[in-house]
């Protein structure tokens, strides 16, 4: 990948559309607006513009704008063409910037690295952005976009920037030899250095992003014919799951993903559980149903009262029958005939969920980005507990490399090409 060439890509919507957007970035940015256009318009001024190619064919009529660097979103110059969106426009519009010296396509994501090597965004910003980008509802645009914005690079920083200051204490106190003087100093960092971890503590235990991504995880569970597919079919509003008076009829895990009011959930249906009676591929299902109570975040109980598993809540099925037999401590009592309790159950579970994921606009941690804020906590911890002062050093300097990684001051080509892999051609 040649950061010195100059790219070009469709950045708007998959054509047909009312405008497709095709972006330009780099050094010869300028010269492909005069080239296509015959003028370049005043920076961040819009022209509407005739798009010629070099044979002087036209190609379309657009709005053109033009961004002079650093101050863009890649950091370097940059051109926009906004086109008519059908796909032969922007097509005939790529040909004539491919025929351009020193212009070749986009690489998907490579907008968004470039601002990342020019310092317009850091690591943490360009995870919130490829986070939003995928964002499917609105607790995890929400959580994306403050990740985006930087709410967590500047916490990130005003750490380091602590941090700093303990570091040059420490530092100041390895010029002296004498004994009272490193005793003073550890005393006062003792209580600084602790504020500092317990704030980052604070975050740590906060509900992590891939939470949003995944979804609440809800598992039904209980014995054969208790109305678990039924049930699943209602929550997640399609006929996922083959229903009927047959035991033993869902005898594989089924995951379906939906969001309700906002909240991301993922519903698994189980097969029945019961340990006579099961041939070997019922069994099989079984073995894979209890495997997933121990991923849920929630299992929602249908059969005998206390026989779940610990936690789960107790929902005593089809209210409607003759043979209905009530629990003394059911959560929800249900009715999938007539409606009872669906309604109550789902705010239910939507507030039960909102309680344990990112609140709206509260910035969350992905696993890397936990696992530096640990690498940092755990580093500032050891730093308390020790007295020599070269080996408290060495622990601040660790804490700050792993701060310098969590915002992407460190890192390397494997990660990066992985995290810009993420993103669509364009972005």
């Amino acid at each position: 990948m040649n950061a010195k060439s100059t790219i070009f890509a469709v950045s708007s919507g998959a054509p047909p559309a009312a405008i497709g957007v095709i972006r330009v970035s780099g050094p010869e940015a300028a010269g492909t607006v005069e080239a296509l256009c015959g003028k370049l318009p005043e920076p961040r001024r819009a022209i509407l513009a005739r798009l010629s190619d070099a044979s002087g064919a036209l190609l379309d009529e657009a709005l053109v704008l033009w961004f002079p660097g650093p101050g863009t979103a890649t950091g370097e110059d940059l051109a926009e063409f906004h086109c008519h969106g059908g796909r032969a426009v922007l097509a005939a519009v790529e040909r004539a910037l491919g025929a351009l010296p020193g212009l070749r396509p986009a690489e998907a994501g490579e907008f968004t690295r470039r601002a990342f090597a020019n310092g317009r965004i850091d690591l943490a910003e360009a995870e919130g952005l490829a986070d939003l980008l995928a964002a499917e509802t609105e607790l995890q645009r929400s959580a994306a976009i403050s990740n985006a914005s930087g709410a967590l690079s500047r916490r990130v920083e005003d750490w380091r920037d602590r941090l700093l200051e303990l570091s040059a204490q420490i530092e100041a106190a390895l010029d002296f030899s004498d004994e009272e003087d490193a005793v003073d100093v550890l005393e006062s960092f003792t209580w600084n250095i602790s504020a500092l971890t317990d704030e980052i503590r604070d975050w740590l235990n906060r509900p992590r992003s891939e939470r949003l991504g995944e979804g609440f995880r809800i598992v039904l569970a209980g014995p054969p014919n208790s109305g678990k597919s039924t049930l699943f079919n209602i929550l997640v509003e399609s006929e996922a799951a083959i229903t009927s008076p047959i035991a033993g009829t869902t005898r594989d895990v089924i995951e379906r993903s939906v969001a309700i009011a906002g909240v991301p959930f993922t519903f698994v249906d189980t097969a029945g559980l019961r340990e006579i009676g099961a041939d070997e591929i019922e069994g099989i299902g079984i073995e894979r149903a209890r495997g997933q109570l121990g991923r849920a975040d929630l299992v929602l109980w249908l059969g005998e009262e206390a026989q779940g598993p610990d936690g789960a809540w107790e929902i005593a099925p089809r209210a409607d029958a003759p043979d209905f037999a009530p629990k003394a401590t059911a959560r929800h009592r249900l009715s999938a005939e007539t409606g009872e309790g669906l309604a109550e159950l789902k705010q239910d579970i939507v507030a039960h969920a909102r309680a344990r994921l990112p609140k709206p606009g509260e910035a969350a941690l992905n696993a890397r980005q936990h696992a530096r804020l640990t690498e940092a906590a755990d580093a500032l911890s050891a730093a308390v507990s020790m007295s020599d002062l070269l080996l408290v050093g060495e622990e601040l300097r660790l804490a700050r490399l792993a701060f310098d990684r969590l915002i992407g001051r460190a890192t390397t080509e494997d990660m990066l090409d992985a995290l810009f892999g993420r993103f669509c051609i364009g972005k």
